[in-house]
């Protein structure tokens, strides 16, 4: 048989291996990813391709972001409810138990509220701004605004990269000192390097960890790798 009449190869399937795993195995029991399906890890292709428009980058990441908070709303606690279907039959479902809120860590975590908004009609939206001090190059609060009520809310918090951990970590106290409890905070992010879980969920075992995708490390700059750049640049800047 000539090889101009053989049959192409077939389609790749979805990688057998959770790559999550192979860069932070075991996972912490709080941390829990989205599903690494064929069509999940060719959008993180797209979103970390230096070469992407910038149109291309918010589309698809917009789609990522859809999914996380999808999930992240898996994990809010339900109540049993009944209600009456236009058949006239009775339905046994759920509700969800209690209210939530956003809040987005300045600046990229921003371009995460558009995402919860679409799920969660009427969302109430909070921000927190820290910047590292440079004379102690700890993280530092700059600025806060929240629901005056958020301490009776669940609260998810945006972020689309979990480096160091420095950053989420001073954002969860915030909130604890608003006395939001640390159960109720789940933290959404795109991508999370090993150190910064580890980090992470070491301090807070009771919170909530949603992340698309676990990369393989940091370089000697905290710059997750391999990481798709700074997500705040890419997003905004022309």
């Amino acid at each position: 048989m000539s090889t101009s009449s053989m049959a192409p190869p077939p389609p790749q399937p979805a990688n057998a291996v959770n790559t999550n795993k192979a860069h932070l195995d075991p996972l912490p029991p709080s941390v829990f990813t989205l599903p690494q399906t064929a069509q999940l890890e060719a959008l993180y292709t797209i979103i970390r391709d230096k070469d992407t428009p910038r149109g291309d980058f918010l589309f698809y990441s917009d789609r990522i972001i859809r999914l996380l908070v999808e999930e992240g709303l898996n994990h809010l606690p339900v109540v049993k409810k009944t209600i009456q279907t236009p058949t006239g039959s009775s339905y046994e479902g759920v509700g969800f138990q209690g209210k939530i809120c956003g809040v987005s860590i300045l600046r990229a975590g921003e371009a995460m509220e558009a995402g919860l908004r679409e799920v969660c009609r009427s969302v109430r939206i909070g921000k927190i701004l820290i910047q590292r001090d440079e004379e102690t190059a700890q993280p530092k609060l700059f600025y806060s605004k929240f629901p005056p009520d958020i301490k009776d809310r669940y609260v998810l918090l945006l972020d689309p990269m979990l480096a160091t951990g420095g950053s989420a970590i001073k954002a969860v106290e915030v909130l604890m000192e608003h006395g939001v409890p640390e159960e109720r905070i789940i933290f959404v992010n795109l991508i999370a390097s090993p150190e910064g879980l580890k980090t992470f969920t070491g301090k807070f075992p009771l919170l909530k960890v949603i992340t698309g995708w676990i990369d393989e490390g940091l370089n000697e700059k905290a710059f997750i790798i391999p990481g798709l750049g700074d997500f705040g640049e890419r997003r905004y800047c022309v």
